[in-house]
């Protein structure tokens, strides 16, 4: 079915999700709940890992994912750039409804009244905790994580500022913590290891609850400022295994930006082994959109795209499906797969069903446990929907095998047969007439209009 929004004049979803939080008071406390950790990364390509036929690059601890638990192959981002991908992934409302529908924080950002995946687990007795590249709020506005159901956050507000792994300064809650050069003129902390120390002093202190912990980490974003001022914007420590390689050294950066990740996705599983919460912890891994070419990066030197068309700020699928795993032990069969199509709008509610809540009901997105626990009864999408607001107005519909893209509001859509078409390369819209009148409808009907990004300026 079409979208239709639920009619509740006089209960907004915040005051909802009050009366839920009410409601879970006594239950909360129960551990049968599992923890859920969701790991992204910030614009690494659907080519760019091992499980997805990477054979450059070695990730073996998140191609570790995917052998113990579940890799999906039809996954999509909220969106083709950062600041949507991140409102739609928190609140699970698509961007044809979703507050931010572009980068432009900090003048749109999450509204008092949109509900999180944080506020929901954590009025579920959820400990939630927010690590890395936040993007949807700032200091004293209420988009900020700590007003948004995180109870600890320490990590870059806004997009811009998670351009610099090297940072002068992070945000500790409310607090603005300088942490830069020190009196050497020695370059300060790369903030990769900053977040996953953070992340690891959680689960310390707090296994022994339900927790919620969100790492949305900035590698392997380029700084994009020292990139247009010197040509390599891949900012690392080390290129460490890459060091001797003969390539361009922002090809050397890229490369170790993915084996710092990988590395931080291992010390976060070993540290769940060590506590003794591996069995009741589902991890996710992710990125917010698909691969970059900034900084001195070219996308194609390590086909980063792998047999997508597109890259980030495309609506191809390049610039839009994503790697997803789940790993779950004793739930998730291991080195299981997943064709189901869904997308980023979809994690509020299969975090929800995940602890046992109800999600908020007027959302875009659906719970996509059985298809991760490989159960039979796995409800559908009718269609999936993207828009994007860079240059020029640009939609794109996902229904069943088939993808429209309008690259403009005057030009036709475009169609592609994705079972048989992956990389998008045979236009056959002329041929299935019916197909692409049905995909019109959906960009007309999936969408309510934005003041913050109206159709007549994109």
């Amino acid at each position: 079915m079409l979208f239709a929004p639920v009619t509740r004049p006089n209960l907004t979803r915040r005051q909802a999700l009050a009366l839920l939080g009410g409601a879970l008071t006594a239950p909360a406390q129960s551990h049968s709940q599992p923890n859920i950790i969701f790991i992204m990364a910030d614009d690494l390509g659907y080519g760019d890992l091992g499980c997805y036929g990477q054979k450059v690059l070695k990730t073996p601890n998140i191609d570790r994912l995917a052998a113990e638990g579940i890799k999906c192959s039809d996954v999509y981002a909220g969106a083709t750039v950062c600041a949507p991908s991140r409102c739609t992934l928190m609140t699970g409302m698509h961007q044809g409804h979703a507050t931010v529908r572009g980068n432009r924080n900090p003048e749109v950002l999450l509204r008092p009244d949109d509900v999180t995946v944080g506020e929901v687990l954590k009025s579920a007795g959820y400990r939630t905790a927010l690590y890395g590249k936040w993007g949807v709020g700032g200091p004293v506005t209420l988009g900020r994580p700590n007003a948004q159901g995180f109870d600890d956050f320490y990590g870059y507000l806004s997009q811009w500022h998670a351009h610099d792994h090297f940072p002068g300064h992070l945000w500790e809650n409310e607090i603005e913590r300088f942490i830069g050069e020190n009196r050497s003129g020695a370059r300060g902390s790369f903030a990769q290891d900053l977040f996953t120390n953070k992340a690891l002093e959680f689960l310390d202190n707090h296994h022994d609850k339900p927790f919620f912990l969100y790492l949305p980490y900035a590698v392997p974003h380029t700084n994009n400022e020292l990139g247009r001022m010197t040509g390599d914007g891949m900012e690392v420590p080390s290129y460490l295994s890459y060091s001797d390689r003969d390539w361009p050294n922002p090809e050397k950066g890229f490369a170790a930006q993915i084996e710092y990740l990988d590395r931080d996705v291992g010390r976060i599983l070993h540290k769940l082994d060590e506590l003794g919460i591996d069995n009741n912890t589902i991890v996710f891994f992710t990125s917010d959109n698909g691969p970059h070419q900034e900084g001195g990066h070219l996308s194609e030197f390590f086909a980063s795209g792998g047999p997508l068309r597109g890259i980030k700020r495309d609506l191809y699928e390049g610039g839009i499906r994503v790697p997803m795993l789940a790993r779950w032990p004793g739930k998730i069969a291991p080195g299981s797969t997943s064709a189901e199509p869904w997308a980023f709008w979809d994690v509020l509610a299969t975090c929800a069903d995940l602890a046992g809540v109800p999600a908020p009901e007027d959302t875009d997105g659906i719970s996509m446990v059985p298809s991760l626990l490989g159960r039979d009864d796995q409800q559908a999408h009718e269609y999936l929907y993207w828009e994007f607001h860079e240059q020029r107005f640009a939609q794109a519909v996902r229904m069943s095998k088939w993808k429209g893209v309008r690259l403009n509001p005057e030009e036709p859509i475009e169609l592609y047969d994705l079972d048989n078409d992956i990389g998008e390369k045979n236009n056959i819209a002329s041929a299935n007439p019916d197909v692409v009148r049905r995909i019109d409808e959906i960009m007309t009907d999936a969408r309510t209009e934005s003041s913050y990004f109206p159709v007549a300026n994109g």
